[in-house]
């Protein structure tokens, strides 16, 4: 059955517009008429209202900064980077809650709030860009988590210029300095995923939109509101609405891609020079029918227990997938490890030694056979919603593939492009072998180990 695609009409887009700017609305009916904008002091209530959106945005930063790093992706890892810089300084604004850890204001837990959501701005426009900078990326995320740090201990000790002890959250100099930018900021970003989102519609670019929009609402109703009263309060529910949003998408979004209608282009669609290992079981089929199930189950928990970790922790390699006895692991997926042939070719041979040691106590199990490969490959998001993969496809994976069936068992079969990125490999010619889909013989070599 065809799946069935929701359309979005331009009724509708006016529609979601007017519903995100109701909240601009209400702030300024509050501000006209001031006494329907009614105080209300409750610091339970503020404590965790502020520490659970900071907990969800610390979710968000979590999640959208593992995919950013598993892909590669500098688009989503500045979008985990504006999250992050929210939820730590949410964090501080929670503990400004009188009574929470101080006993008088504290000007710098105060105006937490502020600079935490402006310097998200600056993330959620560089997040819009079609940028590329994954290693400047996790520099600037420990920085920032450095920076958040320092303001807490400033806070506490109350340095200058954090030394003040009732900062009103008014419009002054200092709120109004941030907002104003900050505002900008996050309006450029939202037109800017509003761009992506009318090219292809989608529920996680449209969340993000929501959320920026959300986001400089609370700024401007920040500047704006008076301390404790229903407009200070609304800020704060905004900025947890904007979450919720992103939050929902996510959990909509159930499958593993869940952020790859956020990643860059060449995220999805790029060409890389990488390495392909496959391994495989040789004999699996006959071991299967012999046995039952659970103990076939066993013995390939048992198998990739050993021979995973040495392969991705120790040289790694990212696994693409794993169907039954099948490993297929890529090196360089992400454009980061010049040296993959290497990598590629030390992983082949650690996990032969590791699976050695598990065939030593199970000698009738059957044993792995390894095949690497190098050269040009796709990088490509395959699937739709429901079921998506990122995975690499092309000649040099199906070669991959080809050159791991002729490895012997216990051995690493490896092409001639990978041996010629290892001039200090030493090796064995299996001879001119006839691979399925290529129209010529094709020399495999046996790695017999690697020079120091």
């Amino acid at each position: 059955m065809p799946e069935r695609r929701f359309v979005y009409t331009p009724a509708m887009v006016a529609l979601t517009a007017l519903v995100l700017l109701v909240p601009l609305a209400g702030l300024l009916l509050l501000l006209r008429q001031p006494r329907l904008d009614v105080h209300w002091e409750h610091h339970p209530a503020h404590f965790w209202l502020v520490l659970l959106t900071a907990a969800l945005s610390a979710v968000l930063a979590y999640t959208t900064g593992a995919a950013a790093l598993r892909r590669g992706d500098a688009r989503v890892l500045f979008v985990s980077l504006a999250f992050l810089s929210a939820a730590g300084f949410l964090g501080l604004h929670a503990l400004a809650t009188p009574k929470v850890l101080l006993d008088t204001p504290n000007a710098g837990f105060t105006l937490a709030t502020p600079v935490g959501v402006a310097l998200a701005s600056v993330f959620a426009f560089l997040s819009s860009l079609t940028v590329s900078g994954v290693r400047a990326g996790r520099v600037l995320r420990t920085g920032l988590l450095v920076l958040i740090g320092l303001w807490a201990l400033a806070s506490v000790l109350r340095l200058p210029p954090l030394h003040g002890t009732a900062v009103p959250e008014v419009a002054d100099g200092i709120l109004a300095g941030l907002a104003v930018p900050a505002v900008l900021l996050y309006g450029v970003a939202a037109g800017r995923y509003l761009r992506t989102w009318w090219a292809k519609p989608s529920l996680m670019v449209l969340s993000m939109i929501a959320a920026f929009v959300l986001l400089a609402e609370a700024m401007v109703a920040l500047v704006f509101a008076r301390n404790w009263a229903l407009s200070w309060w609304e800020w704060h529910v905004l900025m947890l609405a904007a979450f919720v949003l992103v939050v929902t998408g996510v959990r909509i979004q159930w499958y593993e891609e869940r952020f790859a209608d956020l990643y860059l282009e060449d995220t999805v669609a790029g060409q890389r020079e990488l390495s392909v290992l496959f391994a495989d079981l040789q004999g699996f089929t006959t071991f299967s029918e012999n046995h039952d199930p659970a103990e076939v189950t066993a013995m390939l928990n048992t198998y990739f227990e050993v021979v995973v970790p040495p392969v991705v922790r120790r040289h790694g390699g990212d696994v693409d997938r794993i169907i039954g006895d099948a490993l297929m692991v890529t090196f360089n997926k992400r454009g980061d490890q010049p040296d993959h042939a290497r990598r590629a070719a030390a992983a082949g041979l650690a996990l032969q030694e590791a699976a050695s040691q598990v065939r030593a106590a199970h000698p009738n199990w059957p044993q792995f056979r390894v095949g690497i490969n190098s050269g040009i490959a796709s990088v490509s998001l395959l699937g739709t919603e429901g079921g998506r993969t990122h995975t690499v496809i092309g000649d040099t994976v199906n070669v991959a593939s080809r050159i791991e069936g002729k490895a012997p068992g216990g051995g690493v079969a490896i092409g001639p492009a990978t041996k010629a990125l290892l001039p200090q490999a030493r090796t064995e010619s299996l001879g001119m072998l006839t691979l399925k889909g290529k129209a010529e013989p094709v020399e495999v070599f046996q790695l017999l180990g690697l020079r120091a």
